[in-house]
């Protein structure tokens, strides 16, 4: 690899043959590229189909139905240990299918969340797809993007990022364009910057050297083969849980064929009671159902714009029992735009409504607007030529819903100053053409300012835009007219900051803007700063989120919001939205001591406030440590840099899509495409219905499998023939059974999903409530099938009929036991799995399938179905509905007695 970080950036860009001002042409970006490939790493690769379909034989439900078939070998029964071999092929053929499925739509989900890069290609700034970078592409860096490709640096204003992945330092490293040694360690190389890092502070601008496999990362990735198939916690939980039922039963069927075998029963007889009971136990369809449950979830999340970075955020969300929310473009639109100006000529502020200017703008106005321009990195709309039609036809649908003006590239707070400017036909382009750019401070969250220098005749002009309280506590002038200042007085201080708080109580975000003049690049940006204004911002909550926020109070899900802004505008937008009616907001300056006190009753205090502004992303941590303490699951949105640490300690990471930064969704479990707050809402519906539905079919599986061990168990016990026979069982248990759970797996959100109280965090798949219900269900089968099995012995239809019966009514009942799974508050009709038309295609294809099993000649002998008379087939309709008769009795009487 060419030592790029110690030759100068002329050679480097001489060698790679593009203009850093124009960047590559569009034709040459097509030819390199063709020859050096896609910007991807290829040593992490997700299992191949191959490695997907030998795992298929390495679990535990293949052995045991290997085991079975090599014992009805042994016992002479040959078709037997066909059907048993053909069953381990389907289980298997539909296992692969299933996980294959699955694969590739974690892959589909994932290409929805693509990192992209800005660049400079023919001139012009675009967003591009971060694969089709290309040695000689010059990437535009700021706060927050990950790094996409190694960089020679070529540009650096106060850049610095976080190398962590590579090298192991934590602290930030400072980036400059100048060579260093050839024999410089990687971390010492300031003057490039490596694919995987993240910009955490300033800008710049740097042209790729190498791509994919070719980068330092890439060196590391090939250094692993394979990467670790990711797997939830609840997909453990549950092939834990079914390991554990089929160890149990294996014993039971063991200690049940040992002892029938010292009372004296033929051991051919035992043996086949055996296999009978250790197919009956396995649960075929646990792990399809589980996986498909999960697949379709996701992708009903990813249709509501939520993407799922991280399986694991599935199930949390269903316990989630606090969010905190940002204030900016969660719970606003974030489509800023300019409300008031308040000037220095007048103690009266200057409205702009609807984002229209007055009519005669002074000129303490078009001078304060023209700081606040060049101060700036956004782009308006009409300047980003180099945006995708896609892009602006996602831009033009975005600025009608919301019906503000159209926006463009950048901070929406910056590209509210540019409209504001424009208006006053101040344009940034022409500003910049007359007073050139010559270094840039960047916004920095502990100055809480942004200054840029701009080349002037008698030296620099220094454009200065922050924080009101921090502008003002270093102005030391005051604007009087076009070029005129004169010195601040305390009590003008004093006036000022009365007037922060009057705009900012409207609800409006405040900006100072000041200016100064340099003689040199290099002098103080914050020094001898003239007051030109204020500027109150507006950006109106979303129309949506009050109606969402209630929707949280409902299902026990506590809002807080957490945020930097002013605490009087924080007030104001969370009464405007239903989340506090009276509270002021705690100032994050407050909160170092209320969250050390070891006081229960300031600590309990803390826990029932609702706002928090001017909050560090230190104190972000701390306040997400407060309500974990207290037993709370904290789904926690962020969009920056600072807001990573946070993400990664809260339960659930939600980062911002649209606004949000490359290093957030890096942190974040999951990741909004609408930055929308009812995004949020909509993803808890779903992590809780995902549950839910989970739960659902494992009660019926589990229930159905139980029923059938009973039993098989108990008339091994006595002594009677067998009512089931171990290629039924496959059948059912392998053909009939996992359709019906499948359409569980995969049903809708119950109605009350969202007014339940969310689940315990702790709480396992099944909890003893469903043990009992699982073990009574089972029982209430067993006993339907084993009476009508006896009444047909008894009525001496022939064991061969009574066999038939006991499959045929177990089959059917099992069917039927589908619509037992409803919600004990419910009604028999108007319930989520009677509503779930999945549920009525399942039976359908189950009955079609049952058909052929009684009538087809060959699959009938196969399975040793016999044809039945009149008074088989009332035993068979009869037994099959006692379950659902009295599980609907049952559960319509629990229901009543609900207060």
């Amino acid at each position: 690899m060419t030592a790029n970080h110690s030759r100068n950036t002329k050679d480097v860009l001489d060698d790679l043959g593009v203009d850093p001002d124009r960047g590559l042409d569009h034709g040459e970006v097509k030819r390199r590229l063709k020859e050096h490939g896609r910007n991807r790493l290829s040593g992490k690769r997700r299992a191949s189909p191959w490695q997907i379909l030998v795992d298929q034989f390495r679990s535990l439900v293949i052995g045991i139905l290997a085991v079975a078939a090599i014992v009805s070998f042994a016992t002479g029964e040959i078709v037997q240990m066909f059907a048993i071999l053909a069953a381990i092929v389907i289980n298997a053929a539909i296992g692969f299918v299933t996980e294959w499925k699955a694969v590739r739509s974690m892959a589909a989900l994932r290409s929805l969340g693509t990192v992209q890069t800005r660049v400079r290609r023919g001139g012009k700034s675009a967003l591009v797809d971060a694969e089709t970078l290309v040695p000689g592409d010059v990437v535009l860096l700021d706060a927050g993007n990950v790094v996409t490709a190694d960089l020679r640096l070529i540009e650096s204003n106060g850049l610095t990022c976080d190398e962590s992945p590579l090298t192991g330092e934590s602290v930030p490293v400072t980036k400059t364009c100048d060579a260093v040694d050839t024999n410089a360690p990687l971390a010492e190389r300031a003057s490039m910057a490596f694919k995987g890092t993240a910009v955490t502070a300033g800008t710049g601008t740097g042209v790729v050297v190498e791509t994919g496999m070719q980068t330092e990362l890439g060196g590391i990735a090939r250094m692993t083969a394979e990467a670790e198939q990711e797997v939830s916690p609840l997909e453990k939980r549950l092939d834990r849980l079914g390991r554990n039922l089929v160890v149990l039963t294996l014993i039971v069927a063991a200690v049940i064929a040992v002892l029938g075998w010292l009372g004296g029963k033929d051991i051919l007889s035992m043996l086949e009671t055996a296999v009978a009971l250790a197919v009956a136990a396995v649960p075929e369809g646990l792990p399809i159902v589980a996986t498909v449950a999960l697949a379709r979830g996701m992708w009903r999340m990813a249709g509501r714009n939520a993407l799922v970075e991280k399986l694991a955020a599935v199930e949390t969300l269903g316990s989630t029992s606090m969010i905190f929310a940002d204030k900016t473009g969660t719970l606003t639109r974030n489509r800023m735009r300019v409300a008031a100006l308040a000037l220095p000529e007048s103690d009266e502020d200057v409205p702009w409504e609807d984002g229209a200017p007055p009519q005669e703008p002074s000129r303490l106005a078009r001078r304060l607007l023209e700081v606040a321009a060049l101060c700036n990195n956004a782009e308006l709309a009409g300047d980003n030529a180099g945006e995708t039609e896609g892009e602006k036809q996602d831009a033009d649908q975005s600025d009608s819903d919301t019906g503000d003006h159209p926006t463009g590239t950048g901070d929406p707070m910056e590209l509210a100053l540019l409209h504001a400017a424009e208006a006053l036909r101040i344009s940034r382009e022409r500003l910049l053409e007359e007073q050139p750019e010559a270094r840039e401070e960047s916004f920095d969250s502990e100055t809480k300012m942004m200054a840029t220098f701009h080349e002037a005749e008698d030296g620099y002009r220094v454009a200065v835009k922050g924080a009101p309280e921090a502008v003002l506590e270093i102005a030391t002038h005051v604007a009087t007219g076009e070029s005129a200042a004169e010195a601040l007085s305390d009590q003008e201080l004093q006036d000022w900051a009365k007037r922060v708080e009057t705009l900012a109580a409207q609800g409006f975000r405040v900006l100072a803007i000041a200016e100064r003049h340099a003689d040199n690049a290099n002098d103080d940006p914050y020094a001898d700063l003239t007051l030109l204004g204020l500027v109150g911002l507006v950006d109106p909550p979303r129309d949506d989120v009050a109606d969402a926020i209630d929707q949280c109070h409902r299902a026990g899900i506590g809002v807080v919001m957490v945020t930097g802004d002013q605490p009087v505008t924080a007030t104001a937008i969370a009464r405007a939205v239903g989340l506090a009616d009276s509270p002021s907001a705690i100032v994050g300056a407050d909160l170092a001591q209320m969250t050390g006190d070891d006081g229960t009753e300031t600590r309990n205090r803390l826990r029932d406030h609702h706002v928090f502004a001017r909050v560090s992303p230190e104190q972000k941590l701390d306040l997400i440590r407060l309500w974990q303490e207290a037993g709370a699951v904290i789904a926690m949105t962020g969009d920056g840099v600072n807001d990573a640490p946070a993400l990664e300690k809260a339960d659930v990471g939600i980062a911002m899509g649209k606004r949000g930064t490359d290093v957030a969704r890096e942190a974040a479990d999951i990741v909004l495409k609408d930055d929308a707050f009812p995004t949020i809402v909509a993803a808890i519906e779903q992590g809780r219905t995902i549950f839910e539905n989970i739960r659902r079919f494992i009660v019926y599986l589990l229930s159905g499998n139980l029923g059938e061990v009973l039993a098989v168990g108990l008339c091994a016990v006595i002594g009677a023939p067998l009512p089931l026979l171990p290629l039924q069982i496959l059948f059912i248990n392998l053909v009939l059974d996992v359709f019906p759970a499948l359409a569980l797996g995969v049903g809708g959100s119950p109605a009350d999903i969202m007014d339940r109280p969310p689940r315990d965090a702790n709480e396992p798949v099944l909890t003893w409530r469903h043990w009992i219900a699982t073990g009574l269900w089972g029982g209430l089968i067993a006993a339907s099938v084993m009476a009508v099995f006896f009444i047909a012995l008894w009525q001496d239809l022939g064991q061969d009929a009574a066999v038939t019966i006991g499959f045929l009514t177990f089959a059917l009942a099992r069917l039927w036991h589908v619509f037992n799974m409803r919600d004990a508050g419910t009604g028999p009709i108007r319930n989520a799995v009677v509503q779930n038309p999945w549920v009525w295609y399942a039976i359908a294809l189950s009955l079609v399938l049952l058909a052929a099993a009684a009538w087809l000649p060959g699959l009938a002998t196969l399975l040793g179905v016999v044809a039945l008379d009149l008074l088989g087939w009332m035993l068979v309709l009869g037994g099959s509905l006692v379950p659902l008769v009295v599980g609907q009795t049952v559960l319509s009487i629990s229901a009543r007695a609900r207060p």
